[in-house]
């Protein structure tokens, strides 16, 4: 019975076909996340077609889908050194607390794991509750904050274990 739910969601690598949908899903999560940090201006509202095509060609860009339809991504770019950065992680309002956010980023560990990534970092809203409480519950913990973007975002970090040969 269980098995029956878990094929209704999906997170595939994303092509330039979803470029429309991963802007519709980012700004429909970052208004959301605008008024929550307080603040006036997101440089994620002002993303292009060629800004999301650009990081389909240059990172891993993840899509989620529930029953084939698309309710969130995120972008994660690996540096040579082996560490990793996270960003434009949205989902869908609708499909918040679901379940959705977690098996996407599940799913971003298991890469990170296999392409021997030490560490991830992700910027989020220091006073955003339930982003902090999400991203503790997925092994990340606060590095820092700044307020250069107008508001306090926190810098979190999450430590993969590396296997030694």
């Amino acid at each position: 019975m269980l098995s029956d739910y878990q094929s209704l969601f999906q997170v595939r690598l994303a092509n330039y076909d979803d470029i429309p949908t991963i802007m519709s899903i980012t700004r429909e999560a970052f208004i959301k996340y605008r008024q929550m940090a307080g603040t006036e201006k997101l440089a994620a509202l002002d993303e292009t077609y060629n800004d999301v095509k650009k990081d389909i060609n240059t990172k891993i860009v993840l899509l989620a889908l529930s029953d084939g339809e698309p309710v969130g991504s995120v972008r994660v770019e690996v540096f040579p050194d082996k560490t990793a950065y996270l960003s434009r992680f949205a989902v869908k309002v609708t499909s918040q607390n679901n379940g959705i956010g977690k098996s996407i980023m599940n799913l971003v560990d298991r890469i990170m794991m296999k392409k021997g990534v030490t560490q991830i970092s992700l910027h989020t809203g220091a006073k955003i509750t339930s982003l902090i409480r999400f991203y503790y519950g997925r092994g990340f913990y606060i590095d820092s904050t700044d307020k250069s973007r107008g508001y306090t975002r926190a810098l979190l970090i999450k430590e993969y274990p590396h296997k030694e040969c």
